[in-house]
């Protein structure tokens, strides 16, 4: 209303002239001057904020508050256009408007966020505006209402990206990292670097701790590179803390969306919008966080949602990047360690800052953070589906090949995250002790048993992108020492250690981190310990056979095409090191007596509990009989079993009965057609199954192990056998 009085009295007195001087307030210094991160959480930003917001910066702020005047902006030039008297007010307002954005993005850096813009524009989509049709039909609302709900559902998602927010957080995790670990390793991010031009990167990290979201969004904004969008559960969007995590560039999902296609449409077209914009994304492949320390078996979701937006649009080419980060000791251990043994998973809290706040005085080690071969989608759709560009998909994006496809994808993505692995001091001595009947071992002995690990690694390496720890096996010693993770305890012939019982469990999640680099080695030691020699023919048999399971539970790398190479490689490093002897055609084990031996023994028990578990499995199939057990009958005896085998043989290793272990496993034995369903959803399988897997455990497991597994699966047969038949009510 003052412009336009003016523009009026300016164009009714031609001898009169005013200029307009913009005046610009700011609360604060720039967020790259700042050092203050409470400073910086207060100053000025892109965000439309509150009065007490503002009141709450004037008392923090006020003594760095920043006037700019700048040069004056004449009106009578501007009425001297004779564009009208609107037009000549729009045209003040826009150079306004344009004055003060780019003043202030001078000051405080330019505006990242979209949600305002964005949330807005996402329910005017095709797409989403069907949805809003459907739901208001389906509900029996007006579609307006159907609106005003979707504008909800894409502010309860959408991030609120500020470049203040960032520069906060940057200043507090400097200072964080720098209080709990004693450094960060980063190694192959150049190759990101080089890939981040002209393609939409996704960014696909393994999820082992909250402290992840931090931490990658640190690294690539220190080298460089734009923090991502990143997918985060709905679980932290808790107050203070998700509206930070928001202006971080955290957007936020519900853990299922069934029974909201609104929802749905909202998300879907989010994402979509992310990506067709070249906003780079982060989400985690395996959903929740790894409790046991291995790769969770992926969660399609987001991926098939990036599938669909990409055979939608493929103008911005798309690539995975995988990153694996691996903890020497992770922030939630102790958490993970009440969850193992049976506690229910906790709700998160605002006051779990307060546990992180009493975390500091703990060593934590070091992290390494290792960036895995980048995936481009399209070429993954050429090898996959050749045809795809010339397919017709229908409106809704989803053609008949789209699961299958999508798992495909979640499979090679968590098979990169794994070549990624970050092998540390902590993986490797774990892997020692855990492979012990005691969990004991002498200084000495289990200092060569880590130069073997070092020496095979470095002879057969697992993949480009893996790396090792520095050191020799005295000096991992020392250094897992040091972090307080290993007791010791003295006498006349040297230093005995051991683990106690507390981390004897915490230990299992950082063996399990590596123990798909360690598999294959290990089942080939496995078949020494029953056998005193062996063909390289018998060899490649037995471990085609079990391979495929191996691979399909721990993301192994290797096709079974290159199988028969890398034993060969692997037989080689056996022979090199001691571990075997080539003679006559036929490999032979040491002398029981000797020291190789020991550490051929030590090498094939790190996988000797998945192989009971597949023996156990197997072994309560057969004693149930044909078709008279589901597969989720199945899975139920096995968890209960392995829960009685691992008092009766003292495991302290809850992951052994993981029910969602056994239930992959049964998975891939119908997927590889020695299991199959009827009708009814009872399982059959294959008449020479007991025959083959006997002759494979007599390879792999102690003559003593399988006797007890044989007795506990009879014992129960026996005891479902005794079970009275309890007739159906009637009604």
């Amino acid at each position: 209303p003052t412009l336009t009085r003016l523009v009026d009295v300016l164009t009714e007195h031609a001898e009169e002239n005013a200029q307009i001087i913009p005046v610009s307030v700011f609360w604060g210094q720039s967020p790259d001057s700042e050092s203050s991160p409470w400073k910086l959480l207060f100053a000025d930003s892109w965000a439309v904020t509150g009065r007490l917001r503002r009141l709450l910066s004037i008392l923090i702020l006020g003594r760095k508050t920043r006037v700019q005047f700048s040069a004056p902006i004449n009106l009578r030039e501007l009425i001297e256009h004779n564009k009208g008297h609107e037009r000549t007010v729009r045209m003040a307002q826009r150079i306004l408007r344009v004055h003060f954005r780019n003043l202030k993005t001078a000051v405080i850096g330019p505006d990242l966020s979209h949600r305002r813009n964005l949330v807005k524009g996402l329910v005017n989509m095709p797409l989403v505006r069907q949805a809003i049709l459907d739901e208001a039909e389906r509900e029996k609302i007006t579609p307006e209402k159907a609106k005003a709900q979707a504008l909800r559902y894409g502010n309860e998602i959408a991030s609120d990206y500020t470049y203040t927010a960032i520069r906060f957080l940057e200043v507090v995790l400097s200072w964080f990292w720098n209080k709990i670990y004693d450094g960060i390793k980063v190694n192959n991010i150049e190759g990101v670097q080089k890939v981040a031009q002209g393609y939409e990167v996704i960014y696909v990290p393994c999820h082992r701790s909250h402290i992840d979201y931090l931490l990658l969004s640190y690294l690539l904004f220190k080298n460089g590179l734009t923090p991502p969008h990143i997918a985060a559960g709905i679980n932290l969007n808790m107050p203070v803390i998700g509206s930070l995590l928001r202006r971080g560039g955290a957007f936020f999902m519900r853990r299922t969306f069934k029974g909201n296609p609104l929802y749905t449409s909202v998300f879907n077209e989010y994402l979509h919008t992310l990506f067709t914009k070249g906003f780079p994304v982060e989400y985690f492949v395996e959903g929740g966080r790894s409790r046991t320390g291995r790769m969770l078996q992926p969660k399609t979701g987001m991926l098939a949602i990036t599938l669909r937006s990409f055979l939608r649009s493929s103008r911005m080419p798309i690539v995975f990047v995988p990153v694996y980060i691996g903890y020497e000791r992770v922030l939630e251990g102790r958490t993970y360690l009440g969850e193992l043994r049976g506690a229910s998973k906790k709700k998160e809290s605002i006051f779990d800052i307060f546990k992180v706040v009493g975390a500091l005085k703990q060593r934590f080690g070091q992290v390494a953070v290792n960036f895995g071969e980048p995936i481009k989608l399209a070429e993954f759709l050429d090898s996959e589906q050749p045809d795809w560009r010339s397919q017709e998909l229908g409106p809704n994006y989803k053609p008949a090949w789209l699961n299958e496809t999508t798992n495909r994808l979640g499979e090679r993505v968590a098979q990169h995250l794994n070549e990624a692995a970050a092998i540390n001091p902590v993986n490797l001595v774990a892997l020692a002790l855990l492979s012990t009947t005691r969990l004991a071992l002498d200084e000495q002995a289990m200092a060569r048993q880590l130069d073997l690990y070092l020496a095979l690694l470095r002879k057969v390496p697992y993949s480009p992108h893996t790396t090792l720890p520095e050191g020799d096996g005295l000096a991992l010693i020392k250094h897992v020492k040091d972090m307080h993770l290993l007791s010791e305890q003295s006498d006349a012939l040297g230093k005995i250690l051991y683990l106690d019982e507390q981390n004897a469990v915490l230990m299992t999640y950082y063996r399990n981190n590596v123990l798909h680099i360690f598999a294959l080695p290990a089942l080939l030691a496995s078949f020494f310990q029953s056998s005193s020699r062996m063909s390289r023919e018998q060899i490649l048999r037995y471990t085609r056979a079990l391979y495929p399971y191996l691979q399909s539970e721990l993301f192994i790398r290797w096709s079974l095409d290159e199988l028969d190479a890398v034993v060969d490689q692997w037989l080689d490093a056996f022979v090199e090191q001691g571990l075997l002897r080539f003679e006559n055609d036929v490999y032979l084990r040491p002398a029981p007596s000797s020291r190789q031996f020991v550490l051929l023994t030590l090498l094939s028990k790190s996988i000797a509990q998945t192989l009971q578990r597949f023996y156990m499995a197997i072994s309560l199939l057969l004693n149930s009989g044909q078709n008279s057990i589901s597969a989720e009958e199945l899975e139920d005896l096995c968890t209960v079993m392995a829960q009685r085998l691992s008092i009766l043989h003292g495991l302290n290793a809850p992951e052994f009965f993981d029910k969602s272990l056994f239930r992959h496993f049964i998975q891939t034995l119908l997927e590889q057609d020695v299991l199959r369903r009827d009708e009814a959803g009872k399982l059959s399988y294959h008449p020479l199954l007991g025959e083959l897997a006997e002759g494979a455990a007599k390879r792999v497991l102690p003559a003593e192990i399988r006797l007890s597994i044989r007795q506990v699966a009879l014992h129960r047969s026996e005891e479902a056998a005794d079970q009275p038949v309890v007739p159906e009510e009637t009604h």
